[in-house]
């Protein structure tokens, strides 16, 4: 039992990075069993490019788009957004700009994966630069002159001349050459951007630790105390339903009260919140209001404030 106890600690310990992980793993299995069992490059000199093209970039598209509907980040920010009279409630300027980046950046994981898991495996590139007149015009550069009629011919390995067949090496190394650059610059890109990040943040690495643990422990507390709330109200409602009477009183919170606590975060300096449920609870007496206020600022660094946990939907 204090074995298992210790995997799962360390499992919820580390969620996020076996979370980036796992999306890692599926993404490229998926793009293996994809190539393999579903993709048949038409070895047509109209169809290959467009062909390959889809192949390689719409399912990287979908799962960009995936990447977004499952942060709940997203929903935080827009859920309310278009109501009449609450534009001023969505983020605007480099606030917004900068929510919006971050976005891009968490959801562009899976399909960065999925592109430079094709491009090594080579077949989506094979089929697509074989149809290209560009791609023609520089591989048989010195060749036969039917070289790039019958260049289109090559991935599925049906070119009379094996001078034009051996072309199809050219292009699986043009492609694993790609995917190694571009594995390497998201790497370096994200390393200079998390650096950056991390160089510019307002806290200090033990106040991010323990920050993070009571972000962890006040979602699992309001989880608990929402979930006894919702079932005493429903009970008090259900009771009074079948036996005709009136229920007893019992607080919920407001709907401007559950807007206090729903937009995103923002840090300010000189009043160090741990969360808007913080900010909301500390600041009640005074403004009874826990929007931005003069100094906030949204920190990169400080994003998980907005999506303590597994970052997906399903809690919503």
């Amino acid at each position: 039992m204090e074995k298992l106890q210790t995997v799962v600690d360390l499992t919820t310990k580390h969620q996020h990075a076996l979370g980036y992980g796992l999306v890692t793993l599926l993404t490229a299995g998926g793009e293996r069993v994809f190539s393999a069992v579903v993709f048949e490059c038409p070895c047509s000199a109209t169809w290959n490019l467009p062909y390959g093209l889809v192949f390689l970039l719409v399912p990287a598209l979908v799962l960009f788009l995936l990447g977004y509907v499952i942060r709940g980040r997203t929903w935080r920010l827009l859920t309310g957004c278009c109501e009449p009279g609450a534009r001023t409630g969505c983020s605007r300027g480099p606030r917004g700009l900068l929510v919006c980046a971050q976005l891009i950046g968490a959801a562009a994981l899976a399909p960065l994966t999925w592109v430079a898991v094709a491009l090594l495996g080579g077949a989506f590139y094979e089929c697509g630069a074989s149809g290209s007149g560009v791609m023609a015009r520089f591989l048989c550069q010195g060749r036969d002159f039917d070289c790039m009629d019958q260049l289109p011919l090559v991935p599925c390995k049906k070119a009379p001349k094996p001078a034009v067949q051996n072309l199809q090496m050219e292009l699986r190394a043009q492609s694993q050459i790609i995917g190694w650059i571009l594995i390497a610059a998201v790497i370096i890109f994200f390393l200079i951007i998390t650096s950056i990040t991390r160089c510019r943040s307002p806290v200090s690495y033990m106040q991010l630790k323990f920050w993070k643990i009571y972000m962890e422990q006040e979602q699992k507390i309001f989880k608990s105390e929402a979930t006894e709330h919702a079932t005493e109200l429903a009970k008090e409602n259900v009771k009074c339903f079948f036996k005709n009477a009136d229920p007893k009183e019992c607080f919920t919170p407001s709907r401007k009260d559950w807007k206090q606590i729903s937009s995103l975060y923002t840090f300010n300096v000189k009043n160090q919140y741990y969360s808007l449920l913080h900010k909301y609870v500390n600041r009640k007496g005074r403004s009874h209001s826990s929007k931005s206020s003069e100094g906030d600022i949204v920190d990169p660094v400080l994003q998980f404030v907005d999506t303590p946990g597994i970052d997906t939907t399903s809690g919503l």
